[in-house]
């Protein structure tokens, strides 16, 4: 690769890095470990195609489209059965701020979701993608994104139920 597209692609990736990331940790439902080596393969990805990348009409929306799948390979490979833990070691007294406790609540819940399910979620809502473009994304028809939607939505609220509700605000 030429000095100026290798640049090029360092300063994309400075800038994406932190977007892919909290993207990858919804993905992930906090697995920041594991947000962490989704990113690195994303970027190993893009640097290696970036000739095309750079082409794109949207760049950082690629990028997110390589996050996505890369998350869902990761998902369909037999080593990432493993289980976390069922509480988080280390946490934040709940008593000083709603926000963490609400943030964990919605990590869990999400953690809960089929991996399609979390990404639908995540490009919908999180990234504010059309159904179009999340159809592209991972692969989809329209229909099928809208379907997930909907199912996905309902498992959330379904699993937040009344935990939700102590956040609100009055």
């Amino acid at each position: 690769m030429r000095q100026g597209r290798a640049e090029e692609c360092a300063e994309f990736a400075a800038a994406r890095a932190g977007h892919l990331f909290r993207s990858a940790c919804l993905l992930t439902a906090g697995d920041t470990h594991l947000a962490e080596d989704l990113v690195q393969e994303t970027l190993g990805r893009l640097y290696v195609h970036w000739g095309r990348v750079s082409r794109a009409e949207n760049p950082a929306a690629y990028a997110q489209t390589v996050l996505t799948r890369t998350f869902l390979a990761h998902q369909r490979r037999r080593s990432s059965t493993e289980r976390t833990m069922g509480v988080l070691p280390d946490q934040a007294d709940a008593t000083g701020g709603g926000d963490t406790a609400l943030r964990v609540t919605l990590l869990d819940a999400l953690g809960r979701l089929p991996a399609k399910d979390r990404a639908v979620v995540v490009l919908r809502y999180w990234e504010d993608r059309s159904i179009a473009e999340t159809a592209d994304a991972l692969n989809a028809s329209s229909a099928a994104v809208r379907t997930r939607c909907v199912r996905a939505l309902g498992r959330l609220r379904e699993l937040l139920g009344e935990d939700v509700g102590a956040y609100a605000h009055p």
